[in-house]
């Protein structure tokens, strides 16, 4: 053997175990989230930016495992637990509130961020907003809460449509409280709704074609991680039967929807990976309190507006964060 090719056998040599220690040392990230793989979107771009500001990089000095409960919410609780024993530095709960509740009962030890979730005080997951106790934190209010104001700003959009057709998930937990609070708004303002249940892929068309049925003027499809999961078979079947419909996210406008309104889900997700970042630094969890969310974004799709016949009020567009067009 030429002694040149010996330095080199005994300097790769001496490399491996540098570098197997290195791999062993890069702390691992776990990410529970409620839908599949196949609908990442933006969020997920701005939780890597997230924690890119704190010099952390997927691949490079961490790893994240990701875990996916592709829409049945029965899973995730076992997703949770397999992420507990790998074990992860940080667990984020993506996907609403039932993926943070999940990661919540799986560990009171490892840190956990959630992306965001319905009023996190009422359901459980923290303290308070800004001391949430234990070892939970994230973004958190103002998703479901917003569902009356949704229905409010569809009745300004089309005030002769009396009769407005609900899409809810039935397997979204506290799902009757939620609809009994849009019942008592839609008493209010002298409208009924017609209430249809999707838990599943295979029941959205069968229950907006339901709506369709009973003639409703409108739709409000519920917040909820499965309807955003299902984003794109949600609006191909609205759009099917012409119905004048409004959302959650901003997305979901962006992608042929007629209107919607809410905080960022994207905000979010980067705000989830800014404190994943700082926890890797050593931040304490009572040093990081649940941030709500302070810009609420009305989008509107005039294009869509147009092919169903609407004449947006201007009023309505005024008001609108943003009109594609």
């Amino acid at each position: 053997m030429k002694r040149r090719d010996f330095i080199t056998l005994l300097g790769g040599a001496a490399a491996w175990p540098l570098a197997a220690r290195a791999q062993q040392t890069m702390p691992v990230i776990g990410f529970l989230n409620s839908g599949s793989a196949g609908s990442r979107g933006e969020q997920f771009a701005a939780f890597d930016r997230g924690m890119g500001e704190a010099g952390y990089v997927d691949g490079q000095n961490v790893t994240i495992e990701y875990r996916w409960a592709n829409d049945d919410y029965g899973r995730l609780h076992a997703l949770a637990a397999e992420l507990v024993r790998l074990p992860v530095e940080v667990l984020v709960a993506g996907g609403g509130p039932v993926s943070a509740l999940a990661a919540k009962a799986a560990t009171k030890t490892i840190p956990i961020v959630f992306t965001i979730a319905a009023d996190p005080v009422k359901s459980g997951l923290v303290s308070s907003f800004h001391r949430p106790g234990g070892n939970i934190t994230g973004t958190g209010g103002l998703t479901s809460e917003l569902d009356a104001k949704r229905l409010e700003l569809l009745h300004r959009l089309l005030p002769k449509a009396s009769v407005i057709g609900v899409l809810v998930n039935p397997n979204r937990p506290a799902f009757e409280d939620e609809l009994r609070e849009l019942q008592a708004k839609a008493g209010d303002m002298k409208l009924k709704l017609v209430v249809q249940k999707a838990g599943a892929e295979g029941e959205i068309d069968a229950a907006i074609e339901a709506l369709t049925r009973q003639k409703v003027g409108a739709l409000l499809i519920t917040a909820d991680p499965f309807f955003n999961s299902r984003r794109a078979q949600v609006i191909a079947v609205v759009t099917l039967y012409a119905i004048p419909a409004i959302y959650q996210w901003r997305e979901f406008a962006a992608a042929g929807g007629l209107m919607s309104y809410g905080p960022s889900i994207v905000a979010a997700y980067h705000q989830a990976g800014v404190y994943v970042g700082r926890i890797l630094k050593g931040a304490k969890l009572s040093d990081l309190p649940v941030v709500r969310p302070t810009r609420f974004q009305l989008v509107i799709n005039l294009k869509t507006a147009k092919t169903l016949g609407i004449e947006v009020p201007p009023t309505l567009l005024a008001r609108a964060d943003e009109v594609i067009e």
